[in-house]
């Protein structure tokens, strides 16, 4: 895997282009910019990493749109050391940019085959604080709540109760909820049973699935 000034000089553009569109906190942008989105696509899209699109890795799944990326790691607001579970690993470049931020972070991927793909491209890259399980992300991670932060990068059909009880007092759940357009949800827990929400623009995510699907 190679990082070249070529490379580096399209995620400078590409920070330009996400902070033009809103994004403002610098640490975020940092982290955008220190990642190599292309190590995450398979060289049919490399070419297209640092476009700020959501694009194709496989088994019906996407990388993000590198805004909507910034935009949801905006609204948890990480601090260091925040543990975090994200729900749908996929390419593993969310992960990596709140690794970036200095949060624990604890992701969940259902898709056996791309579960295996990136924790061997997560190996390779020698990420520290990533740690992956292959589950149903809709059952959240009890064994490892509480959490200061959920991040779900799939559309739920309605804000999904599991995950809200995962969550520490004063923690943070982000997601999008909908069918065909999702509008973003910004959860804070404020007592055992009271929570705050906020709601942002429109989305469009791959559906929250349940279940785990192995290989044959």
């Amino acid at each position: 895997m190679k990082d070249s000034y070529y490379h580096k000089g399209l995620r400078k553009k590409l920070v330009a282009t996400i902070r033009a569109k809103g994004i403002e906190e610098e640490k975020v942008l940092q982290a955008i910019e220190s990642i190599p989105r292309h190590f995450f696509l398979d060289n049919a899209f490399a070419e297209l990493a640092y476009e700020d699109r959501a694009l194709p890795i496989g088994k019906g799944q996407t990388i993000s749109q590198p805004y909507t990326v910034a935009f949801q790691t905006e609204l948890l607001g990480i601090q260091k050391g925040d543990k975090v579970l994200e729900i749908g690993t996929g390419s593993g470049y969310q992960a990596c940019v709140l690794a970036a931020l200095g949060a624990k972070v604890y992701t969940v991927e259902r898709q056996e085959s791309l579960y295996l793909k990136t924790q061997r491209l997560l190996e390779k890259m020698d990420v520290p604080h990533i740690r992956m399980y292959l589950d149903d992300g809709h059952l959240g991670l009890t064994q490892k709540a509480p959490f200061d932060k959920i991040l779900v990068t799939a559309a739920a059909e309605k804000m999904p109760e599991t995950l809200k009880e995962q969550l520490t007092i004063g923690g943070v759940l982000v997601v999008p909820v909908g069918m065909d357009t999702q509008q973003m949800y910004r959860l804070v827990r404020l007592s055992e049973s009271d929570f705050y929400a906020q709601v942002y623009g429109d989305f469009q995510f791959v559906r929250f699935e349940r279940g785990v699907k192995r290989e044959k």
